[in-house]
């Protein structure tokens, strides 16, 4: 009776409440468009009647901070998806439930910017009217289809049955898996079953109270333009009055998938290993661990159909929406890995393990000469599987040994310029892209568009890609198109073969247990061979300066930063002038396949020493990000320590001059 006459109340907009929300807004701080989006949810007739009564609690105890946070905007479905709280910053009554004692709480939060049934079936209706618009102009009489996959966070299944329901009841067909998949697992399955649409419910390496809502298209790749800009419009005209027909869960025609899905993608992750002879009788010891996430689904089969055993940190084999034992998912955090690197030590490892929850990030450490384990950064680890890739590609004949044009690296232009000095030595393309996994997944797919179109011209008959293997697709894009030879990012991103179109932490496990394992033969270590690439090429050192900007004051200081650098952008530091500034937000730049590349509040800053930098928002995080890179020749072996000192000090002391004054922009 409490709650019905509660939601009465709300529904009729008691006066009572809508002048505390006028005694807020006028003096208590709260914002004009948080008092403006919590009346329009207030009076939409959409709310759940848990969710009126948490928006009262905010309202009655003047939480003024929590509620801008929460209504201060409506969370934007960007070019990726939807990412951001799930759980608030201070849970009402009714989310929390019994989540003190259990850990889970009720119910998702309410509000215009976090993520809960609202926001997720807005996103689906508007996803599914663009695929549907999307098929009607290309005459197709199919439905549109839907497959998604979910994680282990908070509330990832509940999204996940909820957008396959809301999906067929706008007339689609969905597909589900069984429980938490990969992102590159759903990736995989898009193109396998001839989907539409894919979508992952997950935040990946965030904390614990993030989750997510990551859309893909036909190919299997991220939205990219012209698709992205259309989604977007149509999320954003999905009404809000209409959601309340949508919030009931059935699934009663949403299909699950079945084992023989989860053998395919298993499959195709073992063919991204290019010798196999390499892992044949290995003695490369291994630990692994998926830190509570999706990571052992997937990786595990795989190492052990190419025979290894690898060592599991039990303690976080257990998949948790709260990863109990760090402080962060993300593998490339040193004390996400602390439990495996205690048992690598102990077991005598060669090699660890890692993957986020999503297990489209991968981390590394390797053993030293000590017996020590040693993290490997995420631009070393691109680095050397780069260079490994290539020449076991011309070793085995699908490539030239002389490299060719016809074969690209292909990498963000936040990650080493090491690999680009790789690729090239190798006589191999490099194409820079912006950040985020999705422009390498449409360089691919512009690639296999580019080979079926000739193919067609030239046979006059449709290729049948999908079924092609590795070694045919090498043959064909190089007489064809351009062949993909690896890429990756800087944030432990990497992909070996175009069967995914995002970042593969399984594939990436597997075709570094291959490294290792070749290098064991070979009487090397990894730390080995990575030294022997710094004399070949000279010493690169990368280092990542971020600060944290948390809610609505937080996004209008990230947003003075980046307006600061288009207008009055740095000059020197340190004593070094800026030599080149490149704004990616005006300047027109061009790759070198003479694609240009799409306008994006990028900075690149290069000193005259050498020494450049470049500087961007995050586009998942409330965060701002600056990317170091420093290099130094080396002139022989007895100069690398002391080589590796310097280039250290030296982005060490930019890092810190680079930050203050960022922080001193922040607030002009």
């Amino acid at each position: 009776m409490i709650l019905e006459k509660n939601v009465a109340l709300l529904i009729a907009m008691d006066i009572s409440l809508a002048e505390q929300i006028e005694e807020l807004q006028n003096g208590g701080g709260l914002l004009e468009s948080a008092a403006t989006n919590i009346r329009k949810w207030l009076t939409g007739g959409f709310l759940s009647p848990e969710s009126l009564v948490s928006l009262t609690e905010l309202v009655e105890t003047s939480n003024a901070e929590e509620l801008n946070n929460r209504f201060y905007k409506n969370i934007a479905f960007g070019t990726g998806g939807l990412r951001g709280r799930t759980i608030g910053a201070t849970s009402t009554t009714a989310e929390k439930g019994d989540m003190d004692q259990t850990g889970v709480p009720a119910i998702p939060g309410v509000g215009s910017n976090m993520l809960n049934e609202y926001t997720v079936a807005k996103a689906t209706i508007g996803l599914f009217e663009y695929a549907r618009k999307y098929l009607e102009k290309k005459g197709s009489g199919f439905v549109p289809k839907l497959v998604i996959a979910h994680d282990v966070r908070h509330f990832s299944r509940y999204f996940c049955q909820l957008s396959a329901s809301v999906w067929t009841r706008c007339g689609g067909e969905a597909f589900i898996f069984d429980g938490p998949r990969s992102t590159p697992q759903l990736s995989f399955t898009v193109r396998s079953l001839g989907a539409t649409c894919g979508v992952v419910v997950t935040a990946s390496h965030n904390p614990p109270h993030d989750n997510g809502y990551k859309a893909y298209f036909e190919d299997g790749g991220q939205l990219v333009p012209p698709n992205d800009q259309g989604v977007i419009h149509e999320v954003e005209s999905a009404p809000l009055s209409g959601l309340k027909d949508y919030l009931a869960i059935d699934i009663d025609a949403v299909k699950t998938l079945g084992q023989e899905h989860d053998e395919a993608y298993i499959a195709a992750v073992v063919e991204t290993v290019i010798d196999r002879s390499a892992l044949e009788g290995s003695d490369l010891k291994v630990v692994f661990t998926p830190i509570h996430g999706t990571g052992a689904v997937s990786t595990l089969p795989a190492l052990e159909k190419l025979g290894l055993e690898p060592l599991l940190v039990e303690p976080q084999m257990v998949q948790d929406s709260n990863f109990p034992t760090v402080k962060s998912p993300n593998p490339e955090n040193a004390e996400a890995l602390s439990l495996a690197i205690e048992l690598s030590e102990l077991e005598g490892a060669d090699i660890l393990l890692g993957t986020d929850p999503d297990c489209d990030r991968m981390g590394v450490a390797v053993k030293n000469d000590e017996g020590k384990m040693v993290l490997v950064t995420g631009n070393q680890i691109g680095a050397m599987m780069a260079d490994y890739r290539i020449r076991k590609l011309k070793t085995m004949g699908w490539i030239p040994q002389e490299g060719t044009q016809s074969s690209a690296l292909i990498k963000t232009f936040v990650t080493s310029p090491m690999q680009d000095a790789i690729a090239g030595n190798h006589g191999i393309k490099t194409i820079n892209t912006l950040t985020g996994f999705k422009w390498i997944g449409e360089k691919l797919h512009l690639y296999e568009q580019e080979l079926k179109a000739s193919y067609e011209k030239e046979f006059g008959s449709a290729l049948d890609y999908d079924q092609l293997s590795q070694k045919e697709r090498s043959e064909l894009l190089q007489k064809y198109s351009t062949f993909y030879v690896f890429g990756g990012e800087e944030s432990y991103g990497y992909l070996p073969t175009d069967s995914v179109r995002d970042k593969d932490g399984n594939a990436a496990s597997v075709i570094f247990c291959e490294l290792a394992a070749s290098l064991k033969k070979e009487g090397r270590t990894v730390l080995d061979y990575l030294d022997s690439l710094y004399l070949q090429y000279g010493y690169f050192l990368e280092y990542l300066g971020q600060i944290v900007y948390e809610g609505a004051a937080g996004a209008a200081k990230i947003e003075n930063i980046l307006k600061s650098y288009r207008s009055n952008p740095p000059t020197e530091f340190l004593g070094a002038n800026v030599s080149k500034f490149t704004d990616f937000g005006v300047e027109t730049v061009v790759d070198p396949d003479g694609k240009e590349i799409p306008k994006q509040d990028l900075y690149f800053l290069e000193l005259e020493n050498g020494y450049r930098y470049a500087v961007r928002g995050s586009g998942t995080e409330p965060k701002i990000k600056f990317y170091l890179f420093g290099s130094e020749p080396v002139a022989d072996e007895s100069t690398l320590e002391a080589t590796k000192s310097k280039t250290r000090e030296n982005l060490e002391r930019l890092k810190e001059a680079i930050l203050s004054d960022a922080k001193d922009r922040s607030d002009n």
